[in-house]
C-alpha cells in the first residue's frame, strides 16, 4: 500500500545484496512522462499530475498492464527486487513480502515525507488505496490489500521503526540468498 515503507526496504535490500531494484510506480512514470506529464518530484504520485495519470489508467488499463507484463518478464530472467502493486498476484517469485501499515499510520508517514496536512494525506491515502483496488479488481479480479495470500511474509509497521523493518525484511531475505 502507498507509504508503507516499500520502497525503503526494497532498496535497502537491494543495496546490501547488489541486486538491481526496480519499481513498477517508476515504470508506469516512464509512461506518464512519454505522454506528456510533468514527472519530477520523487513523490510524483501524490501530486496533481500523479493523481489526473491515475484517472486516466482507470480508463485504459494498457498502462498497468504493459509495466506489469515488463516486470513479469524481468522476474523470469534475472533476480531482481521489485515493488509492484499487483505483480506478488500475477507471478510464482521465490520470495514476497507485504508491508502492513493501518490507513492513519500511513497518511502520518505521508503527511511527514510531503509535508502534507495530515487531513490532505489521510484524503490522498484514501484516493490512491480506492482507486489502485479498483484498477487491480477490473485488471486482474484481484484483492488488492484483502487477499494476502499469495504472500510469503506479512511484516506489520503500525509500531515498528523503520530501522527495525528493515532489520526484519533483510533477515527473511538472508535466508534466500
Amino acid at each position: 500500500m502507498p507509504s508503507v515503507g516499500k520502497t525503503t526496504v526494497a532498496k535497502t535490500i537491494s543495496e546490501r545484496y547488489g541486486i538491481r531494484y526496480l519499481s513498477g510506480g517508476d515504470v508506469l512514470k516512464d509512461i506518464a512522462d512519454e505522454l506528456g506529464f510533468e514527472v519530477s518530484e520523487e513523490e510524483w504520485w501524490d501530486s496533481e499530475g500523479g493523481m489526473a495519470f491515475l484517472e486516466m489508467r482507470k480508463k485504459d488499463g494498457s498502462f498497468d498492464k504493459r509495466v506489469d507484463q515488463k516486470l513479469v518478464s524481468l522476474i523470469a530472467e534475472e533476480t531482481v527486487v521489485i515493488t509492484s502493486y499487483p505483480l506478488p498476484w500475477l507471478t510464482k517469485s521465490p520470495l514476497r513480502i507485504w508491508l502492513k501499515a493501518s490507513e492513519s499510520r500511513r497518511a502520518e508517514r505521508l503527511a511527514g515525507r510531503d509535508n502534507l496536512s495530515l487531513k490532505e494525506s489521510i484524503k490522498v491515502v484514501k484516493k490512491r488505496d480506492d482507486e489502485n483496488r479498483k484498477i487491480y479488481e477490473t485488471l486482474y479480479g484481484i484483492k488488492y490489500g484483502d487477499d494476502l495470500s499469495v504472500f510469503d511474509f506479512v511484516i506489520g509497521t503500525d509500531e515498528l521503526a523503520s530501522p527495525k523493518v528493515i532489520e526484519i525484511a533483510l533477515s527473511i531475505v538472508k535466508c534466500f540468498v
